[in-house]
């Protein structure tokens, strides 16, 4: 059985982690009722004899001493990690797998990448060894981040680097949440297009997520849930949202909380062939080697359904091979896996993966915000008194962007058609 490694780095890819990890043993729990160490569980957690005996406890005798996650929690602010350590999943890290420092990357993808990544290699690369060491095979690597940050987009590209070096035969997948247009952090147009250039060269496989779709979701189930029109009424325990998520709750604008654990279940969905048993299996290689047949285009937009269950509507699931246009080149460009094991809380879920050009608005868009700021050189200076950044870092950047935009254009079946028959993909709950 093959085993996947999640990366958690800045306090988006913590929080959005710290959810998985919260999912993923509810969904054990509900399946493995006996609460024996199996194949299942092997893939995201290892068992440990608190004992002393080490790990590798005998499974055929039904013993389960300590799950402990396969995991590498990195935050240059402690805070997010110290509440884990605090909350509900504290027992399942330990202090081996963490990597912690106080002052942040300010927002600023040259500190995460250049000041933090020279800084903790030798620490990174030592957590990732010690991790990897506890797989008997060890398939993939999974990063979760932010684009926007400075940690995040810095320091989780600098570690993408630092996984190619270092295990070159092992997958690397990254799921990054792109910023909306209205942001925060002024600087995270920067800050995405040079992490960008990192995951065009170093990604096997990308899962874009936008957060601003992901608030159009949240509150499209919120207006469903609240509406009290006929068939509305929802299943108690199917929304896609966690206890507790390891983290204390604080009132939020946003629902930063199921947002992110939308983005957990679209991990579960993803991997749950890998642990469970099913009609028609799926490995991590097989989604690469289906669609991504070219290197640099490996960013794959997901759809997940159904996010919540309606008690008294029974809809029929839909065919989608007959209604979607493939590339006259590769008309058979698809995979299918049947997996025996629903997501707790629901009788049956949909994960598509699509590789087309509809994540090139996106693209598109992020090079507008970028240019933006670049045309009046604003806040460069954060950037460039950073040992080793320099200009052509950014030109560099927006050069790969834009040569990335220019291939899906070359491939965009859909350029030459009027505007409003331009098609952009959009998750549909």
């Amino acid at each position: 059985m093959a085993q996947s490694v999640i990366v958690q780095v800045g306090q988006c890819g913590n929080q959005v982690g710290c959810c998985f990890w919260d999912l993923a043993l509810r969904e054990h729990a509900a399946v493995n009722k006996k609460g024996i160490y199996d194949d299942s569980l092997k893939n995201f957690f290892r068992n440990v004899d608190t004992r002393g005996a080490g790990d590798g406890v005998d499974i055929s005798k039904g013993k389960i001493c300590s799950l402990k996650a396969r995991a590498v929690l990195i935050d240059m602010e402690e805070g997010v990690v110290n509440e884990i350590l605090q909350g509900p999943l504290k027992d399942i890290f330990d202090s081996k797998q963490l990597i912690t420092s106080i002052s942040g990357s300010g927002n600023n993808w040259a500190v995460g990448y250049k000041f933090f990544g020279s800084l903790y290699r030798d620490q990174i690369v030592e957590r990732l060894r010690q991790t990897a060491e506890h797989c008997d095979c060890l398939q993939c690597f999974f990063i979760i981040h932010s684009m926007g940050g400075g940690t995040g987009s810095g320091l989780g590209t600098y570690i993408l680097n630092v996984l190619e070096d270092e295990f070159p035969e092992v997958y690397r997948f990254v799921t990054s949440v792109f910023p909306s247009g209205e942001d925060d952090v002024i600087t995270s147009p920067y800050n995405s297009v040079l992490a960008m250039k990192e995951l065009n060269e170093h990604a096997d496989c990308v899962l874009p997520i936008e957060n601003e779709s992901l608030f159009d979701i949240v509150s499209k189930i919120n207006q469903m849930v609240t509406s009290g029109k006929p068939g509305t009424t929802v299943k108690p325990e199917s929304l896609v949202t966690s206890n507790e998520g390891g983290i204390k709750k604080k009132p939020q604008k946003k629902p930063f909380d199921t947002m992110n654990n939308i983005v957990g279940n679209l991990l579960l969905n993803l991997t749950s062939s890998a642990r469970f048993e099913g009609s028609l299996n799926m490995d991590l290689n097989e989604i690469t080697m289906n669609l991504v047949p070219f290197p640099q285009l490996h960013y794959l937009v997901s759809s997940l359904t159904p996010l919540y269950t309606l008690a008294d509507v029974n809809i029929p699931p839909r065919r989608l091979k007959s209604s979607l246009h493939f590339v006259s080149w590769n008309q058979e460009g698809w995979k299918t896996s049947l997996c025996s094991v629903p997501p707790v809380g629901h009788s049956h879920s949909l994960l598509a993966l699509a590789n087309n050009t509809c994540v090139k608005p996106t693209f598109i868009e992020l090079k507008r915000r970028f240019t933006k700021l670049y045309k009046k050189k604003a806040h460069l200076h954060h950037y460039l008194q950073v040992d080793g950044m320099e200009e052509s870092c950014f030109t560099e950047a927006v050069s790969s962007l834009s040569s990335l935009i220019e291939r899906y254009d070359e491939l965009d079946a859909t350029k030459d058609l009027p505007v409003e028959d331009q098609l952009r993909l959009n998750i549909v709950i």
